[in-house]
C-alpha cells in the first residue's frame, strides 16, 4: 500500500472549567473571533452540516466487542470537550452537535460508519477509531470523501495523511524512547516481544526489534502474537519462564489484557521479579485487569491520570463529575480530549469549516494547546510534538510517574525503521 505523505469570559457550566477560554487552553482569541458570527455561506462552501447556529461532527468508537474496554473513555472525553466548547460559545459561534456511531470492534464496520458520517450526515469532522486496523480501514474513505479524522491512539507511525490528525504518539515518541529508557534504567539486554495479532503490534515489534538489535545492541529471545480477543497465554508464559528475558515488552490490546496479566500473576511473574514494559495498557485497561495484577509493571505513554499539574487536576475533576467518581482516565482518553479543542483552534484560524482550509491552518505549525498532559504542538506533519512519560503501576490502578522526557518532535517515517 502506498502511504501518503501529505500532511469572553463566560461562566463555566461544566466541571471545574476556568472562567476564560484562554486560561484553560492557552489559546489566543483574536478580536475578529469575538465579533459577530460569520455567515454560513462564508464558513461552509462544501455542503457540510453547518447552519447559522450548529455544526455536526461524528464520534466513532467501539462501544461493543473486545475493544470497548479501551475505547469507552475516548468517546467520553470527546463528549466532555464538546460540552466545554459549547459552554464557551461553540466554534465560530456555532454549537457542536455530535452523531455517535459504534465501530463494534470490527474494522469493516469502521469503514461503513465513516462513509455514513461523511456522505449521509456530512459531518465537519470525526473523532474516532482506536486500533490501527480500524484507522486503516477508515482512511481510504476519509481521503476519498475529503473528511477530517482526529485519531487519538499511540500507533506505529509510517503514515501521514492530510485527512488525519494524530493526537497520540507515534513510534519514535513511544517505542524507541521507551526502549531507550528501560535499557538505561534497568540495564536490559534481552527482550521477549508479545503482542496481539494485527498491524499495530506487529509493526511496533518490527520497529522495536530493529532498535533493540541495531541501536541498543541487545537480543530478542522470543517474539509471539495472539489473536485479538485471545484469553489463553499459558504457552507464551512457559516460554518466557524458560527464556528468562530482562524485559517482557508487551503490546497486548483490549480485553485480552485481563487474561494476560492475571495469568502472569498466577504463574508467579510479577513486578517484584520481572521487568515488564507495555505500550498498550492505560488506566482504562487497568480498570478491567485489576491493579493488583499489574503492581510494579511499567507503561510507556505520554499521560497518566496521576500527573500533578493544575490543568490535569481540573480535567480529572470535570471528567469524574460527568462520568462518575469511579471513572478513570487513560492516555488515549486524554489524547481523545485534545481532538475537539485542536479542531476548534484550526477552524477558527481558518475562519472556515471547509476541510482544505482547516488542513491549511493545521499545517502552519502555529496550532498549540495547553491540555492535561501539558502543552502540545500540532506540527505540519499532522502529528503532535509531545513527551514520553513512564509510569509504574500501583495496586490502586494508578501509576507513579517515574520519568518524563524532553519534547520529542514527531517523525512518522524514521530512517532505518521502515
Amino acid at each position: 500500500m502506498t502511504i501518503k505523505k501529505t500532511l469572553f469570559n463566560r461562566k463555566a457550566k461544566y466541571g471545574l472549567l476556568p472562567k476564560s477560554l484562554s486560561l484553560l487552553l492557552g489559546l489566543t482569541l483574536s478580536s475578529s473571533l469575538m465579533a459577530a458570527n460569520p455567515s454560513t455561506s462564508e464558513v461552509n462552501k462544501t455542503g457540510l452540516a453547518v447552519t447559522d447556529k450548529t455544526v455536526k461532527v461524528g464520534i466513532m468508537h467501539s462501544l461493543t466487542g473486545t475493544m470497548a474496554i479501551s475505547e469507552t473513555g475516548a468517546q467520553q472525553a470527546e463528549k466532555l470537550a464538546i460540552e466545554q466548547i459549547n459552554a464557551m460559545g461553540g466554534v465560530l459561534g456555532r454549537k457542536i452537535e455530535y452523531i455517535q456511531e459504534d465501530g463494534a470492534s470490527d474494522w469493516p464496520t469502521f469503514a461503513e460508519k465513516s462513509r455514513k458520517l461523511l456522505v449521509k450526515d456530512k459531518v465537519a469532522a470525526v473523532f474516532g477509531c482506536w486500533t490501527s486496523a480500524s484507522r486503516k480501514a477508515a482512511l481510504p474513505v476519509f481521503e476519498k470523501e475529503n473528511g477530517l479524522l482526529y485519531y487519538p491512539t499511540f500507533y506505529e507511525g509510517l503514515e501521514q495523511s492530510k485527512n488525519v490528525v494524530y493526537t497520540g504518539q507515534e513510534a519514535t515518541q513511544q517505542i524507541i524512547a521507551g526502549l531507550d529508557w528501560v535499557a538505561k534504567e534497568k540495564g536490559a539486554k534481552t527482550f521477549y516481544l508479545i503482542g496481539s495479532d494485527y498491524i499495530w503490534p506487529r509493526t511496533s515489534m518490527k520497529i522495536a526489534r530493529k532498535h533493540i538489535e541495531k541501536v541498543l545492541k541487545g537480543k530478542v529471545v522470543g517474539e509471539e502474537y495472539k489473536p485479538l480477543g485471545n484469553t489463553s497465554f499459558g504457552s507464551v508464559i512457559n516460554k518466557i519462564r524458560l527464556k528468562k528475558p530482562d524485559v517482557i515488552y508487551a503490546a497486548v490490546v483490549g480485553g485480552s489484557n485481563v487474561a494476560w496479566f492475571k495469568q502472569l500473576k498466577a504463574a508467579g511473574i510479577t513486578g517484584k521479579k520481572q521487568t515488564l514494559l507495555t505500550i498498550s495498557v492505560t488506566e482504562d485497561e487497568v480498570l478491567g485487569i485489576g491493579g493488583e495484577n499489574l503492581v510494579g509493571f511499567y507503561s510507556a505513554m505520554k499521560y497518566f491520570q496521576s500527573m500533578e499539574t493544575p490543568k490535569n487536576k481540573e480535567f480529572v475533576a470535570a471528567f469524574k463529575k460527568k462520568f462518575g467518581k469511579d471513572s478513570v482516565i487513560g492516555d488515549v482518553t486524554q489524547a481523545a480530549y485534545l481532538g475537539p479543542w485542536l479542531w476548534k483552534a484550526s477552524v477558527e484560524m481558518a475562519g472556515s469549516f471547509d476541510t482544505d482550509k482547516v488542513v491549511a491552518a493545521q499545517e502552519t505549525g502555529k496550532i498549540s494547546f495547553d491540555g492535561p498532559e501539558g502543552m502540545v504542538y500540532l506540527m505540519p506533519n499532522h502529528h503532535l510534538k509531545t513527551k514520553l512519560v513512564i509510569g509504574k503501576w500501583r495496586k490502586d490502578g494508578q501509576a507513579d510517574v517515574l520519568y518524563q522526557s524532553d519534547y520529542i518532535d514527531p517523525d512518522p517515517f524514521p530512517k532505518g525503521y521502515q
